[in-house]
């Protein structure tokens, strides 16, 4: 265990009739959102409690935006945001380090335009309703689409909504599109046409990627967990990518997926191979100067969108490698 990580942890005993009870509270907080990546395996195992000798409070959050807010606020350690939210919170200077590349977003997130809804090209989408989690990667690759396609914005109307939200809109007939990443992205495909995916995006100039971020101060007093979670993590990426057919021919691992995600399991292989989730020796390349090239590029556009006040001039203070070269 983490000596004396946390005033709030807790070890009490309560003694009723002669029985003692005790409760310890988590070492510290992780949060984590519903994308198909083969570490969460590694979550459901509880390799990464074994590897950190910690207790861990693992936290469900629909968007980054949400994630970005519960660490900023210290409620979060360690949480898994998308590009846009990082290069958001990054601007905003919160104490924050990009300490992981989770994934290369690929076809794992696209903007699908809804069966009945009229839209059978880009341009049909004027005068339409595009569901979106605002501050997100799918957020930023809709608003790049739209320039891609020479749209204005104002054009259309788009809804902030988090994905248990969209998919019961999607429902209900309410929105025309979404862009968004699974399950609510399964929903949306099953009677829904892809308009344009973050690989093909990537292609034009608007890649996008999930990253694993940590609390600067946690990070200082506890640089072994952070160094032991991201070594969890790769672990998983490599197991996976030695023998992909391998991996998903394991229905364990398949169930644990579905389980964390809430993805189909008919829809987990593609939704793997739709993103490229890099090993240790292509993570010390990508935590320099193509992330921080990135976060930069990706807040400028959000500065043009209005979204963002400023830009800094340097993000490398907000990206780090020690933890998966040391």
């Amino acid at each position: 265990m983490i000596a004396s990580l946390f005033p709030r942890r807790l070890l009490a005993a309560l003694t009723f009739g002669g029985l003692a009870l005790s409760a310890q509270a988590a070492d510290f907080t992780v949060a984590y959102q519903t994308t198909v990546d083969p570490a969460k395996v590694a979550q459901a195992d509880g390799s990464y409690e074994k590897a950190s000798k910690s207790e861990i409070d693992w936290r469900k959050f629909d968007s980054g935006a949400d994630v970005i807010t519960a660490v900023a606020s210290g409620d979060v350690q360690i949480g898994y945001v998308g590009s846009s939210p990082l290069a958001a919170a990054a601007t905003r200077q919160l104490p924050i380090q990009t300490f992981l590349i989770a994934t290369q977003i690929g076809d794992a997130e696209a903007l699908v335009a809804r069966n009945g809804a009229g839209i059978a090209k880009p341009e049909d989408l004027v005068g339409k309703k595009i569901a979106v989690p605002f501050v997100s990667t799918g957020h930023y690759s809709l608003l790049a689409a739209l320039k891609h396609w020479q749209i204005d914005p104002t054009q259309v109307t788009i809804l902030n909504l988090a994905p248990p939200a969209i998919i019961a809109a999607w429902q209900r007939g309410d929105i025309d599109a979404t862009y968004v990443w699974d399950p609510a992205l399964g929903v949306a495909k099953a009677n829904g046409k892809v308009l344009i995916s973050s690989a093909e995006l990537s292609k034009v100039g608007a890649p996008t990627f999930d990253a694993w971020i940590v609390r600067k101060d946690f990070a200082e007093k506890h640089p072994e967990v952070v160094r032991a979670f991201a070594k969890v993590t790769l672990d998983a990426y490599t197991d996976y990518r030695k023998d992909p057919q391998a991996w998903l021919a394991d229905k364990g691992n398949i169930d644990k997926l579905v389980k964390l995600s809430g993805a189909k399991a008919e829809d987990i292989p593609l939704l793997l191979q739709g993103n490229v989730f890099p090993l240790a020796a292509d993570q010390a390349t990508a935590l320099g100067a193509p992330t921080t090239q990135a976060i930069s590029e990706t807040a400028r556009f959000l500065k043009e969108q209005g979204k963002v006040e400023a830009v800094l001039p340097d993000y490398a203070p907000y990206v780090s490698a020690k933890y998966v070269t040391n």
